[in-house]
């Protein structure tokens, strides 16, 4: 992150601007509506909007030089617009001398700080920066993010304040607040507001606070259950997405990617309770009993798992837990990594040519040894998906070729599959394990065995 956000007060500020430009003028009027002061510096003044900000006296116009150290007494920032390359140069020289923030438009590599692109809703302001490196894409963000805020945000803010503290008299504890608002501000209240209806809004949130003043509201938690994805966070159902934006204290998996983890909201606590062949930093027991234990503190627990919690991801054996404890819990599938690393590989896990039915098989091994029913394995039109295979690669493919399956059988290893680490290693089950010695097959991998990997060479589209 070069560019840290911020969003900064300005009304006691003074900001320097020089240069006589178009973009200096959009800089100022884009900068008053913060309501600080604004000193504009330049030896012309020929662009008519900063003549008529001038005449209107709405900025203090000095003409003078850089040479002039006076332009700088009681400045906070500085903004360069003069499209004169030497002459940005030295003002942003002479800004950082100084320690003052500096903006040079065009130039980050001049700059301490950038603008970003702005949608404004008073009290609610969005911003979107490239680093000033792609301002096209910058807009193109913006304007996705402008068409999603409705106009009337800014009024549902103002409303809503109004009634912030009724509901912290009203409401006991922050989790309890924080549904309230949340069910109000996505629900009814909210869009009698955008459909300008803000006299029934008014009375729907004050009905509820009075409701809310002569009960006792339950203070129970609940369990959300959610399937990951294989790491691709362009994967996510809408509904995984919304109750990771809600949860309280997230448990998570050392297979949940590190951009789905950026989804979780930034003040939510977070546990790693992942697991890795012979090292279990938090037993399974005790995951069950902090599920149970955080939700009886009313909090909205997000267990985050890796692919989807029903296929080897020993949800069933949490959700157990929960509904033993009488804790409320959802479920939300996910992505499993065999259908996501297949079609991110381009091997159709069945086709009517190669494979009518596919087999998911745990191949983590226990004391070296996988007491699996090999023989079942072997058989014609099938194809196999071995989940936490790679340490026992060796012993999966010996004990194929032992019961029968072809020696030349295609095998694919997807390492780390739809992210934009993925790797896919490609051989038969007799040359498989020599193929990878030398190499650094990353965790985690998934196998796939069958005829429908010798497709990948014609369907594979990621890569």
């Amino acid at each position: 992150m070069e560019f840290f956000p911020l969003f900064l007060n300005l009304r006691e500020s003074r900001i320097l601007v020089f240069g006589d430009s178009a973009a200096a003028a959009r800089k100022i009027e884009l900068l008053l509506k913060s309501g600080c002061s604004i000193r504009f510096v330049s030896e012309t003044l020929s662009n008519k909007s900063l003549a008529s900000l001038v005449d209107r006296k709405e900025v203090e116009y000095i003409n003078t030089q850089l040479s002039d150290d006076s332009i700088w007494e009681g400045v906070n920032y500085a903004v360069a617009a003069s499209e004169d390359a030497n002459l940005d140069e030295i003002f942003s020289s002479n800004a950082r001398k100084r320690s003052i923030p500096v903006n040079v438009v065009n130039r980050v590599d001049l700059s301490t700080f950038v603008f970003p692109s702005i949608i404004d809703r008073s009290p609610i302001i969005a911003a979107v920066s490239s680093g000033g490196e792609l301002p096209i894409l910058t807009r193109l963000v913006r304007s996705r993010l402008e068409a999603s805020l409705p106009h009337a945000l800014g009024r549902l803010a103002d409303i809503a304040k109004t009634y912030r503290q009724q509901v912290k008299d009203s409401v006991e504890g922050i989790n309890a607040r924080r549904r309230f608002w949340e069910r109000h501000l996505e629900g009814k209240f909210s869009e009698l507001i955008f459909s300008g209806k803000e006299d029934e809004a008014k009375s729907l949130i004050e009905s509820a606070v009075k409701t809310l003043s002569s009960s006792s509201p339950s203070n129970d938690g609940e369990v959300y259950l959610v399937g990951a994805g294989p790491g691709d966070p362009d994967l996510l159902t809408f509904k995984a997405l919304r109750l990771i934006r809600q949860a309280d204290i997230v448990l998570y998996d050392r297979l949940v990617s590190e951009p789905i983890l950026e989804l979780v909201r930034h003040d939510a606590e977070r546990i790693n309770v992942g697991k890795e062949r012979s090292n279990h930093l938090v037993p399974q027991e005790s995951i069950n009993d902090l599920l149970v234990k955080y939700a009886k503190q009313g909090k909205r627990v997000l267990r985050l798992k890796g692919g989807d919690p029903f296929i080897f991801g020993r949800g069933g054996e949490e959700i157990e837990t929960l509904a033993e404890e009488g804790v409320s819990f959802q479920v939300v599938p996910g992505i499993t990594a065999a259908s996501g690393c297949a079609a991110y590989s381009g091997i159709p896990l069945t086709h009517r040519d190669y494979s009518q039915s596919v087999r998911f098989i745990t191949g983590h091994l226990k004391d070296d040894s996988c007491n699996l029913p090999w023989h079942e394995f072997v058989q014609d039109n099938q194809t196999l998906v071995f989940y936490m295979g790679l340490t026992g690669l060796p012993t999966i493919s010996r004990s194929l070729i032992e019961n029968g399956m072809s020696p030349d059988k295609p095998i694919a290893l997807v390492s780390r599959g739809t992210t934009r680490h993925q790797k896919v290693y490609e051989a038969t089950l007799s040359t498989i394990v020599d193929e990878i010695k030398d190499k650094r097959v990353v965790a985690p991998t998934l196998i796939i065995i069958g005829d429908v990997v010798s497709l990948r060479e014609k369907l594979n589209w990621h890569e």
